[in-house]
């Protein structure tokens, strides 16, 4: 029978917070609407403290940004950037454009075609994402996107330099030194310095999660996106340690990140719990991990595998890693979940930063019905059509004039009507010309 050793912070609480997040986009979202370039350069100002004379950087500023990261970070970069590219164009050669005949002459077809102008959104503020670029830009660029405009914030009114050279290496037409909901607003509804673009990727806080939600449908987004979240699934014989480093790993990325262990052992529960309390006093991290674990962690005992198997995926969360003796069981078991980790050789970690695998992934129950970042998000998936066969013209004519009529539809019926009269000479009764 399932136990829950540990609690999270009521719903109401998360709520009302998320309400008060709503309110302050709508606001922003609309004052840029109307001022445009004014908005954002005072929206940059209050919130970041930063009003260059271009948010966009140039080329020259660019290069030199570039050259002022150490050699190695570049190094590091680069290769992480080809793991990406990697996964990326495994993902794009297993979509497969077709062309079949179905009827004589009829021919139905299948193609991709790229977004023209895809914005990436790479989180700043206190951590530089650096690795968001990696997956927004490279990703948009295997695809085929001849646009791609990469907003960053400053940090604490720097440049982020690494964060530049990463965009820039990945790919990026543009770079702007710009954030938050003003970054988001200003992609979408353009602005006398930006053009808009079709579709925005990329992480953010909840403001920049609610700015996509609020105008996804004018553009496209990756996803809805909420607080990063880690699930661990652990038997009697993981080691509490790692269980405890990992979920406080994701736990630093802000105060509200969910971080849940559900395992089968009430010893490697509570020694995860006490590992953890342990860990976070002296974890640098520790002003964003400790309310993340306190108002959001969770501890699960359940009794089987199966029924971990089965909370793990009724929680349908972001990140889900598998400490267990057959960690590739989940693979079978499990349909609800962002990525799996499979392992303790595995960690989250890798995938958010190095392995090549896409970071950008659903979070708050949005598992249920999407996947996350992938090059086919930045792909539109079309179709078309041809008839050039006389007697499959009369066939699906007189076929579409019988369905149309059936559902009062006369001018579909009709359309349909006039390809049999004019394939096999049909009489069009209706036509008293």
């Amino acid at each position: 029978m399932a136990e829950i050793l540990k609690h999270a912070v009521p719903g109401a609480e998360v709520a009302a917070s998320l309400a008060h997040v709503r309110e302050t986009v709508t606001g922003v979202i609309a004052d840029i609407r109307e001022r445009g370039d004014a908005a954002v350069r005072e929206y940059s100002e209050k919130f970041d403290d930063w009003s260059p004379d271009s948010f966009r950087l140039s080329d020259e500023e660019v290069e030199k940004i570039v050259a002022s990261v150490p050699e190695q970070v570049i190094a590091d970069i680069r290769f992480v950037q080809d793991q990406v590219r990697a996964f990326a164009r495994q993902q794009l050669d297993s979509m497969r454009e077709f062309e079949v005949e179905t009827l004589p002459g009829v021919r139905l077809g299948q193609k991709h075609i790229p977004v023209q102008a895809a914005g990436a959104y790479v989180p700043g503020g206190r951590y530089p994402l650096t690795a968001s670029a990696h997956m927004t830009v490279v990703t948009a660029k295997v695809a085929g996107v001849p646009r791609v405009v990469a907003c960053t914030p400053p940090i604490r009114g720097e440049i982020p330099a690494a964060t530049v050279a990463a965009m820039h290496l990945a790919g990026a037409d543009e770079i702007w030194l710009l954030g938050g909901v003003q970054a988001v607003a200003a992609m979408s509804v353009g602005t006398d310095s930006m053009r808009p673009v079709n579709l925005i990727a990329g992480p953010g806080n909840a403001y920049v999660a609610e700015a996509k939600r609020q105008l996804f449908g004018e553009i496209g987004i990756d996803l809805f996106a909420g607080p990063t979240e880690i699930l661990v699934l652990a038997d009697a014989d993981a080691d509490p340690f790692v269980c405890a480093v990992d979920l406080l790993s994701q736990a630093e990325h802000g105060p509200d990140s969910p971080a849940v262990l559900i395992t089968t052992s009430r010893e490697v529960a509570e020694r995860t719990i006490a590992e953890v309390e342990r860990l976070l006093p002296a974890m640098p991290t520790r002003d964003f991990a400790g309310p993340a674990w306190r108002d959001h962690g969770q501890v699960h005992v359940v009794d089987t595998l199966d029924e971990m198997y089965a909370l793990a995926d009724d929680l349908a969360f972001e990140h889900v890693e598998v400490l267990t003796a057959e960690p590739r069981l989940a693979l079978e078991k499990m349909t609800q979940y962002g990525a799996l980790f499979l392992g303790e050789g595995t960690c989250v970690s890798f995938g958010d930063k190095v392995i090549g695998t896409n970071h950008v992934l659903p979070t708050r129950g949005a598992a249920r019905y999407t996947g996350g970042l992938w090059v086919g998000k930045y792909l539109k998936t079309v179709t078309y059509q041809e008839v050039t066969d006389t007697a499959s013209q009369a066939l699906l004519g007189r076929l579409c004039g019988r369905a149309s009529r059936v559902e009062l539809f006369e001018g579909h019926a009709r359309s349909g009507d006039v390809r049999a009269a004019k394939a096999e000479g049909d009489e069009l009764p209706w036509n008293s010309a």
